[in-house]
């Protein structure tokens, strides 16, 4: 154990929430509501399903899994998990369960249940896109297979013991137990809602979902029976949609709006940041973010490596970096400054049109060609967009604008020929723990390359496959520097194919009411994506 977490320590980038002076303790009260507004409608609550910023912290607000991350940090906890212990060769976790732990619907959490869950999202008729994780515990390629319908590797000891045994040693296998598609849900609940689960939520979270009228909002209320003590410290969370962003600032400047779930309209930034009356409101984090454009390799044109490097070269990053106030720097590269493998030294494709052109020129396209470019509907993602667009006309490549709901583009890029590119603004790709493996499994590995994945350039390289997966076999601390290396490698590799071209990494900017109280780090949480909302509270609660 002490094994694991040391390692799950060396690659943390920490951020201290720090604990609440005796004066912040005495001023909080439970009660209270908070109201969070959306442009969009919630695509679905099923933590085996959803996957985009804006369902993250709902859906860790109603489940939980065995292991989660200490509040405003990428500091590794139990959270169902009572404790765990691994063995000598790190391929076979033990993980004792929490006795006090209950559904939403009234009954006790036990090992089957937390095996049934993972067993439910590695199931190909789940098509969960993060049945890829799964991927070092034993019998999971017979599952996706269709061979078996539950992982051989996992073993219920007795109704709070649950054996997992993996394939290979994993070293990113404690991260995977607290992501989402971990989390445990109720076989019964599930049963008697099919497809429809995501819509009627049940879980063992801090928060249950009391109503949800489609398009208008979605109601939380506290969990009287939470396991963890004093939390959540809010009675109610409404989060009303088809709200667009410029409104919610005016609703919160009135007191009407809490949170802007949207966070600050873009073109009204500058002029909201700078005003001395928003200096207390307005949170700025770090997040282990890229934004980039996908260009799916299984169509045409962009079968063609020299395709993709032309459209590398063709982009202005630093003019899109100015769109959005310059709350981001241009990338070159997967993987962000702050994650474990960056390669500083490495310079990327440079701005070059003239040398677009003679790609383009090369691969057989010398007049250019017409595609499509996916990007989600909210403001500032059709303006990035349309700079996006321009550049491509610069070097002959007219794209087409399809600007829809984020939901819409998620959907389409999960499907093998039906997204040429896709801008990834306002949908990924921010990590879900902070090693560089989530940055290659889910978006450009060979497992995220299926129906209803997030892999939306269908990018699979068998032979970077094969030393990602010598990557996460290295569990030893004493490997990490080696294994760092050899993930930067990897990344370097895939720019030579040229699946994506990077375009910024963004800092995150939270607005808040005033009368919301809690440590920053909570507000811009950076795993329960954009809040934590289990640790605010309302100063006027009464």
């Amino acid at each position: 154990m002490k094994k694991a977490l040391l390692f799950a320590v060396v690659l943390c980038l920490a951020v201290s929430l720090g604990a609440l002076t005796p004066v912040e303790a005495q001023k909080i009260k439970q009660g209270g509501t908070m109201v969070v507004t959306y442009k969009d409608d919630i695509s679905t609550l099923d933590p085996a399903i959803g996957y985009d910023w804006q369902n993250w912290s709902m859906i860790k607000s109603l489940f939980n899994g065995l292991m989660d991350y200490k509040a405003g940090t990428y500091k590794l906890e139990p959270d169902l998990a009572e404790s765990f212990t691994i063995s000598p060769d790190g391929k076979i976790y033990t993980f004792k369960i929490r006795k006090d732990v209950k559904f939403h619907n009234g009954r006790k959490l036990t090992a089957e249940d937390i095996k049934y869950s993972i067993d439910r999202a590695v199931n190909p008729k789940t098509q969960s896109p993060g049945q890829g994780f799964f991927g070092s515990i034993k019998g999971f390629d017979d599952m996706v297979a269709g061979k078996t319908t539950e992982l051989s590797g996992m073993t219920v000891v007795d109704p709070y013991t649950l054996r997992i045994e993996l394939s290979r040693p994993d070293a990113t296998f404690l991260h995977v137990m607290a992501i989402n598609f971990a989390f445990a849900v109720p076989k019964e609940e599930v049963e008697k809602w099919g497809a429809d689960f995501g819509k009627h939520p049940v879980g063992t979270g801090a928060f249950k979902m009391q109503e949800w009228k489609l398009g208008q909002r979605v109601v939380y209320v506290r969990n009287h029976d939470y396991y963890k003590p004093g939390l959540p410290r809010l009675d109610k969370i409404i989060f009303e949609v088809g709200v667009e962003p410029t409104v919610a600032l005016l609703r919160l400047q009135r007191g009407q709006v809490d949170i802007l779930g949207d966070g600050i309209p873009p073109a009204r930034f500058l002029q909201v940041k700078n005003d001395p009356k928003n200096a207390d409101l307005i949170i700025e984090g770090g997040q282990l973010h890229t934004g980039y454009v996908s260009m799916n390799v299984r169509m045409k044109p962009f079968d063609n490596v020299k395709v993709r490097q032309a459209v590398n070269m063709a982009i202005n990053k630093k003019r899109i970096c100015k769109i959005i106030n310059n709350r981001a720097i241009p990338a070159n590269q997967p993987l962000p400054p702050a994650m474990p493998g960056y390669d500083k030294n490495y310079k990327g494709y440079p701005y070059n049109p003239q040398k677009a052109k003679a790609l383009l020129a090369e691969a057989g396209y010398a007049n250019g060609f017409t595609t499509e470019l996916y990007a989600n509907n909210t403001d500032p993602n059709p303006r990035i967009a349309q700079a996006i667009q321009q550049d491509l006309a610069g070097i002959g490549i007219k794209a087409n604008l399809k600007t829809l709901a984020q939901s819409a583009v998620i959907t389409a890029g999960g499907e093998p020929d039906q997204a040429p590119m896709i801008w990834s603004g306002g949908m990924a790709w921010i990590a879900d723990f902070p090693d560089p493996s989530n940055f290659y499994g889910p978006i450009l590995g060979c497992g995220g390359a299926v129906k209803g994945g997030w892999n939306w350039s269908w990018y699979c390289n068998k032979d970077l496959e094969a030393k990602a997966t010598k990557a996460d076999a290295m569990s030893d601390p004493a490997k990490a520097s080696q294994r760092t290396e050899l993930w930067r490698s990897i990344f370097i590799d895939i720019m030579k194919d040229a699946p994506w071209a990077p375009i910024f990494n963004e800092q995150r900017f939270t607005m808040r009411a005033l009368r919301l109280g809690g440590p920053d780090a909570i507000f811009v949480d950076p795993v329960h994506i954009p809040v934590n909302y289990e640790y605010v509270y309302a100063k006027d609660a009464q």
